[in-house]
């Protein structure tokens, strides 16, 4: 059971987030954590979706081929180890993905009997179109804006993701 002694600090807490939600965001990184959840929101409701109406790709499977064509093949090992996620979870997601011909195992040369996973012809053909997809649909969104302002906005979502890379000790390759 968790104490409760935070007493009057809590109440303090409570009282002065409740001012700034009446108030509206006043801080710089309040802006920046209600803009972030509106762009997963916006993100995970309209492009994504739009794209598993039309047979796109699931989200699990866009970022675990996308990681698997920057890395090479890779094990379930070592999938979990760059997501941090289980095994189990990972296993499921790699079977769907086996299943749709997204992946195939190969042997893993180093490590006996392990299997990883490779990119298949399909694979590659199905990341490309979703992300071709979320490109153009990007592009509707941008359209109003200078090449200038969308080159610094792709400079500071790179920034901030490194950011949050070097800080999590996980980094993401690059292309």
């Amino acid at each position: 059971m968790l104490a409760c002694g935070n007493g009057a600090a809590g109440t303090d807490s409570r009282r002065a987030r409740s001012e700034r939600e009446k108030d509206g965001v006043d801080k710089p990184t309040e802006r920046v954590e209600f803009e972030t959840m509106l762009l997963t929101r916006h993100t995970l409701t309209t492009v994504r979706r739009a794209g598993q109406e039309t047979g796109g790709l699931e989200r699990s499977a866009y970022i675990l081929l996308s990681r698997i064509r920057l890395e090479g093949p890779m094990s379930i090992r070592e999938l979990s180890e760059v997501f941090r996620l289980d095994q189990s979870t990972l296993n499921r997601q790699t079977s769907a993905m086996l299943r749709a011909g997204l992946v195939e195992r190969i042997a893993d040369p180093g490590a006996g009997i392990a299997r990883k996973f490779r990119i298949t012809d399909e694979g590659a053909r199905r990341l490309d179109d979703e992300r071709d997809r979320i490109v153009r649909g990007l592009e509707k969104v941008l359209h109003d804006w200078t090449a200038e302002e969308v080159e610094a906005f792709a400079g500071y979502l790179e920034r901030f993701n490194t950011d949050i890379e070097r800080l999590s000790g996980r980094t993401w390759p690059r292309p």
